[in-house]
């Protein structure tokens, strides 16, 4: 296996790139090589602010334009933080350049977008992978394993999972996650990509037969681009009974929790996608106990608590540096593993078919419609 550091280059200055940064820095087996933006003096600043937190040594040089990034045969592999509305475009780009790819999400606009991505890694043998951190996390061995030991939950019956933040109005006039042409999927493409995705997971990456959405609340600019959703619910529907139910939200409060419920118990996440400061990430069984005597009706709360050590970020072994580390390990590796994509098509897909049943007034989607 060739062990040689995996050399990266950040396309854009996004604020969501400075934690991938340090976890570069962390990973250790991988450097920051340059940063491009079309502006060099903002990619210049970008690295300058980095370097006093997360230093590399020599510093990543700063890039005037994202193609000539590509064009360096210095680089290894791409970051790619750029908003959805561009994004296919430089993922395709940097497929052509022979670069490996780890890719924001939502990773396009829909699954077509999507499938030409994958389409372009393929031909030209580079690795894909969305940035999906929690499934990096050392807690999702730990709850796969408490899922399938057959009586802590049982068969999975119900998924239910909420991740939302309060957007001010400031939010609501100046981020790009409001624009409708550069973030078309709104809420839904920013934080019910990981609803979608935790209940894939517990379900063992089956896919619902079907789909349906609400448009909560929509939100337009006023500049004539259009609406994106700002709070949305979903429903999925798998072939062996179980459901999912999804709420995600720019105008609540920061919630991100899912429950996952069986036949025998339940399990609780209260942080499933960012793990509350610490150096644990845990997550709890209940299997509650119901029984009478006389005229006494007694509900008991049996909970376990499960924890594995590690911190939330920023340190050798929070999950968005096991995300690049497992990253830059397949592509030392030379062994490409297709399962990344496959997963990022398969939670666009849903979400496409959330969206568009809630385009058609919550008529239910059939996942091969999309």
């Amino acid at each position: 296996m060739n062990q040689r550091t995996i050399r990266w280059g950040i396309l854009g200055a996004a604020n969501i790139a400075r934690k991938n940064w340090k976890a570069i820095r962390n990973s250790g087996n991988s450097i920051v090589a340059a940063v491009a933006s079309r502006d060099p003096a903002r990619a210049q600043q970008f690295i300058d602010e980095c370097q006093l937190d997360a230093p590399f040594n020599p510093p990543p040089l700063a890039v005037g334009g994202y193609q000539e990034l590509l064009s360096r045969p210095d680089i290894d592999a791409v970051y790619i933080p750029l908003p959805t509305g561009i994004r296919a475009e430089w993922v395709i780009r940097a497929a052509e350049a022979g670069k490996h790819i780890l890719c924001e999400k939502p990773c396009g606009i829909d699954a077509s977008q999507v499938r030409q991505m994958l389409a372009a890694c393929d031909k030209h043998r580079v690795q894909f992978m969305d940035g999906v951190m929690f499934m990096h996390s050392a807690r999702m061995p730990r709850l796969r394993a408490v899922l399938d030991d057959g009586h802590s939950v049982g068969t999975i019956r119900r998924i239910t999972s909420q991740f939302s933040f309060f957007g001010p109005e400031e939010f609501l006039q100046h981020n790009i996650r409001v624009s409708q042409e550069l973030e078309p999927l709104g809420a839904l493409g920013d934080l019910g990509w990981y609803n979608i995705r935790f209940s894939l997971m517990a379900m063992s990456r089956q896919l619902p037969t079907h789909m349906s959405g609400r448009l909560l609340q929509e939100y337009g600019r006023g500049d004539g681009q259009g609406k994106v959703p700002l709070e949305f619910s979903g429903e999925l529907f798998f072939a062996d009974g179980a459901s999912a139910s999804f709420y995600c939200s720019f105008r609540t409060q920061n919630q991100q929790w899912a429950i996952i419920s069986g036949t025998h118990g339940s399990i609780h996440v209260r942080d499933f996608v960012l793990p509350f400061y610490g150096s644990e990430s845990a997550f709890e069984v209940s299997i509650p106990h119901f029984y009478t005597r006389g005229c006494s009706f007694h509900m008991e709360d049996h909970n376990t608590r499960y924890a594995v050590a590690e911190y939330s970020d920023g340190e050798i072994n929070s999950q968005e540096t096991n995300m690049i580390r497992t990253f830059a390990s397949l592509v030392q590796s030379g062994q490409l593993d297709a399962s990344w994509g496959e997963i990022a098509l398969q939670t666009q897909r849903v979400l496409d078919g959330c969206l568009r049943s809630a385009r058609e007034q919550g008529r239910l989607v059939a996942i091969s419609e999309v």
